[in-house]
């Protein structure tokens, strides 16, 4: 496959990294791996209606990682003439002489290579001119002040388009690559009152264009999202019900994903340390990693180290049923890696049946979180402890927005306590999840 927007074609990379490994041998490595990458972007931002920022990107690199037996070296370049992958490789090969063994270090099992690669569609280019690049964010940004005359200021609306290709090879014979594009639009607005000024975005992020919310749409919910902050009262310290909208519940999940990953399991720095086939959450919580969705955000048909990736169950009504491992993480603790070096794929959490306004009633008193500040947050005990905003809820009814407070708990325990997971969905990353309501959190006045 090619694209005359590159100075390469993918099958031309794919055989720079085959020849990178072969300079590689040729220097006496026992095994080696390399990648290598080009990319291109456009991104055009504008303020107040005019203009602000149009940038350009266009990268390209090599990264080379030489194994001496259990030593090992890396390097890296961006510059691909012949001449420089061939320095750049005799520069890793330097780096392994001089650092100590390690004997979980070298390639992934050549067994679990990926053998079929299927087309997973995720190269879609969105050919658009800067023009019109700047007509669309001007629609966004008019489309946010125009929700009230209290939205009184932006800080600019934004319309990014990327694509690129890669090709990563190891001395196991895997060769493996492929295209990819990336687009978005977002915005964010300030509204005033007699005694306040908030700010709040939205944005929306695709694989193609036309998967993307329309322009106008964004800037609706970014101008609805600030305008609600407006006349934030304080609240008194309790212990109540706290819904994580969904913009916001991705990151409980990620913070899962973190504690499960190989390198904060075998460092011992993670509050889930042997919790493989344990109960880690409430029986509601289900998450399926799906490498195979078509144009999906985080899906792959292989990993960093080329190993194959599978879809899974990661947790089942609660219960973990699998780690996230690379293979030195693996190795580390005795176990096989799971395709995940490099992160996760797509992550699907199980809905229930409430929608956002079902989730208000069943918390009925508490608080609506939408935004999170700082990073309160302990991987090795779970404590949790975050600057928060968001909205007081009584009787089912969101009664007026909430700032300059704290939220506090500890993760093991808000995952046992989840007690809803709203099927308001969003797709804005790797992870896939609706809202998400904790039993209780204690809640304090900053």
């Amino acid at each position: 496959m090619a694209t005359s927007r590159f100075s390469y074609t993918l099958d031309e990379i794919k055989q720079m990294s085959e020849d990178v490994l072969k300079v590689a041998k040729a220097q006496g490595a026992s095994a080696a791996e390399a990648e290598l990458s080009m990319s291109i972007g456009q991104n055009v931002s504008v303020r107040l209606g005019e203009t602000e920022n149009i940038e350009y990107n266009r990268d390209k690199g090599m990264s080379v990682t030489v194994y001496f037996g259990k030593q090992k070296g890396h390097a890296s370049t961006s510059d691909l003439s012949p001449q420089a992958l061939k320095d750049t490789v005799s520069a890793a090969c330097n780096i392994a002489k001089y650092t100590a063994q390690d004997e979980f270090c070298g390639l992934a099992d050549a067994d679990l290579m990926a053998k079929d690669i299927p087309d997973l569609a995720l190269h879609h280019p969105w050919r658009i001119s800067v023009d019109e690049a700047i007509a669309i964010a001007k629609t966004c940004e008019e489309a946010a002040l125009s929700v009230d005359n209290r939205i009184s200021n932006s800080e600019g609306a934004n319309v990014s388009t990327g694509e690129g290709f890669f090709a990563y090879s190891n001395s196991h014979g895997f060769t493996g690559g492929y295209l990819s594009s990336r687009h978005g639009i977002s915005c964010s607005v300030i509204a005033e009152s007699a005694d306040s000024m908030q700010r709040d975005y939205w944005y929306s992020t695709a694989r193609e264009a036309s998967d993307l919310l329309p322009a106008s749409e964004v800037g609706k919910i970014a101008g609805e999202r600030t305008l609600r902050r407006l006349n934030a009262q304080k609240i008194k310290t309790c212990q109540v019900p706290v819904l994580f909208e969904a913009a916001l519940a991705s990151g409980i999940i990620s913070t899962l994903i973190s504690a499960i990953s190989g390198g904060n399991l075998y460092r011992k720095s993670s509050f889930l340390l042997d919790s493989l086939g344990k109960q880690i959450a409430s029986p509601l919580l289900n998450i399926y990693e799906d490498p195979f969705i078509k144009k999906g955000l985080a899906s792959s048909p292989f990993d960093n180290e080329g190993v194959a990736t599978h879809p899974r169950q990661l947790v089942q009504d609660g219960v973990l049923q699998s780690y996230m491992l690379g293979s030195y993480s693996a190795r580390k603790l005795g176990m096989k890696t799971t395709g995940n070096a490099g992160g996760n794929h797509n992550l699907i959490v199980r809905s229930g049946d409430c929608d956002f306004a079902g989730l208000l009633k069943q918390m009925d008193t508490g608080l609506v979180v939408t935004e999170l500040l700082g990073h309160g947050m302990n991987m090795v005990t779970g404590d949790y402890s975050r600057g928060a905003a968001g909205f007081w809820v009584e009787n089912g009814v969101i009664i007026h927005p909430v700032e300059e407070i704290t939220i506090a708990s500890n993760m093991a325990d808000m995952l046992k306590n989840i007690v809803s997971i709203g099927n308001d969905v969003l797709v804005q990353g790797s992870k896939q999840v609706g809202s998400i309501l904790i039993e209780q959190m204690t809640i304090a006045c900053e």
